[in-house]
């Protein structure tokens, strides 16, 4: 890939820089700023390379259409904050923007689109649009690995049209990650997390043969605990799993990789109530599975504590109210207190776990912390990823 660093020349050219600033927004306002802290010394380098910068990047998923709760206006409220530079968000329908509506004065420096997921050729990878957002600039640089597993339009298609380049965080990414994987010391144990089930139950049946242990918790648990015949009430669940499922155990059997799930949870009436631990055959069907409970985190304290290597993506539980934080907080302080003696090599990915290990000052004792999801894991999995394909 070439790197941002190797442009040719960056006086007075247009950038587009693809970002992901898709932040945890509750009622407008942003609860977690890691993501826009990671990619400011790009926009650094490249103001201080006298470039024009256009940002793009999305917020939740829209689906095709405008929600006001969805703008970017808080973040780009952030990054004036943070830059110190005047950033113009433009409102204007994407596919009118002209390149000589972007900077209207010779000071402007930065200007931001609106979310791009308000139009529904982004995530159909559409080419006209790809070539539309292109023709705004002189370069395209990728900032944004977490999305790179996505074959969308501002991130595959458009490096068609334009001179391409990575980000510097992205190659830090990239780095981190082969470190990882080509210096991985055994047992190895993965800690697989959080609500997105769907999009990770498959990656868990193809990691099963590079590790030892792999621990599912959070929502995603649900849906092993119904297949094993237990009530999971209200909680959240993915429907017609049972076949992968089977499959994940079989082969777990075949590759010698134990498949670690809860033994006890903490349960509520909804997101806000009060906690109670139960055992998996009193769970109610008016209740919700929000966090593990005490058995189970003493049973994932113990595998840590036998591992060398630790792979974390997704909470335990639901972290957002302190009482279903204790399994996520539990099982970061195990990581913690191993790190500090340089028993462990950690990794933590995910918009999610990165807010939780912020939240309780954990981020700076990890090896490497990541703000990709899904495109963390399809990277350690083998997988090539559209956006960084789109680069080489």
């Amino acid at each position: 890939m070439r790197n941002i660093k190797d442009a040719p020349n960056l006086n007075k050219k247009k950038v587009l820089l693809r970002l992901d600033l898709n932040v945890p927004l509750i009622d407008g306002k942003i609860t977690d700023t890691t993501r826009i802290d990671k990619i400011l010394p790009t926009i650094n380098f490249l103001l201080k390379n006298n470039a024009k910068v256009i940002i793009l990047s999305h917020v939740g998923r829209p689906k095709g259409k405008v929600v006001n709760k969805l703008s970017l206006k808080p973040i780009c409220e952030s990054l004036i904050s943070k830059l110190k530079q005047d950033i113009r968000l433009i409102t204007k329908n994407i596919r009118e923007v002209k390149p000589t509506d972007l900077f209207d004065d010779h000071d402007k420096k930065i200007v931001m689109l609106e979310n791009l997921r308000f139009y529904e050729e982004e995530e159909k990878n559409d080419n006209m649009f790809a070539k539309h957002l292109a023709s705004l600039a002189d370069i395209y640089v990728n900032e944004a690995f977490s999305c790179s597993h996505r074959a969308h339009a501002s991130i595959f298609e458009i490096t068609k049209f334009i001179p391409s380049y990575a980000g510097l965080q992205l190659n830090i990414e990239i780095d981190a990650l082969n470190k990882i994987t080509s210096e991985i010391l055994r047992p190895i144990t993965c800690i697989v997390g959080g609500s997105k089930i769907s999009s990770k139950i498959n990656i868990i049946k193809n990691l099963i043969s590079k590790f030892d242990n792999i621990i599912i918790v959070g929502g995603m648990a649900n849906n092993i605990l119904k297949y094993k015949g237990y009530e999971i009430g209200k909680s959240v669940q993915e429907s017609d799993c049972n076949q992968i499922i089977e499959e994940i155990f079989s082969l777990s059997k075949k590759e010698n990789c134990k498949i670690i799930y809860p033994e006890d949870v903490v349960v509520g009436k909804d997101l806000n109530g009060s906690p109670e631990i139960k055992e998996l055959n009193n769970v109610s069907k008016d209740e919700l599975i929000l966090d593990i409970g005490p058995k189970t985190i003493e049973i994932i304290s113990q595998l840590i504590e036998g591992s060398s290597t630790i792979l974390w993506n997704g909470p335990a539980g639901y972290f957002e109210n302190p009482n279903f934080s204790k399994g996520s907080v539990e099982i970061a302080k195990k990581i913690v207190g191993k790190n500090k003696n340089n028993k462990i090599y950690s990794v933590a990915g995910g918009g999610d776990t990165v807010a939780l290990l912020n939240s309780v000052g954990a981020t700076s004792h990890f090896n490497f912390v990541s703000t990709a999801g899904g495109a963390f894991l399809e990277y350690l999995e083998g997988k090539e990823l559209p956006g960084i394909k789109a680069l080489n």
